[in-house]
């Protein structure tokens, strides 16, 4: 990336209901917004809403960072402890670095906020040149 073309930045919401239109997705808007009020360098979102399949997880992880060229991919969704949360996994499966700060601080942080957040099993890794962190599913 040079400094006249925006950072890639991928959006993965990951839910069963939102990727079946059961209901309205809220995570890539929330995040959306965030990144606009936080960053100052010209970014780009590219954004996915996807089921919780694990083999689906890793195949976008893969086409963001390898294909796409974004240099930081969030995702939403996925890390609780119900038998279809698979996000934790799937991220760690095209992991080249596990970076355990991430998850610890982000689970400090949602417990002032949300007392169920200790059971957030998110994680943060490096692929390449691309930083992935899992966020839950609620913004």
């Amino acid at each position: 990336m040079n400094s006249e073309q925006p950072a890639l930045i991928g959006l993965v919401t990951i839910s069963d209901r939102a990727s079946q239109g059961v209901y309205a997705d809220q995570g890539i808007p929330a995040l959306n917004e965030w990144l606009t009020n936080v960053l100052i360098s010209p970014w780009r979102a590219v954004t996915r809403m996807i089921p919780d399949e694990q083999a689906q997880i890793e195949a976008t992880l893969r086409q963001l960072a390898d294909e796409e060229g974004c240099c930081l991919v969030l995702t939403t969704g996925g890390t609780g402890p119900a038998p279809r949360d698979v996000t934790p996994e799937a991220t760690l499966a095209v992991a080249d670095k596990v970076l355990p700060g991430f998850g610890e601080q982000m689970r400090a942080v949602s417990l002032k906020y949300v007392p169920t957040a200790i059971l957030s099993r998110q994680v943060g890794v490096i692929r390449k040149q691309c930083l992935i962190v899992n966020l839950p599913g609620q913004p």
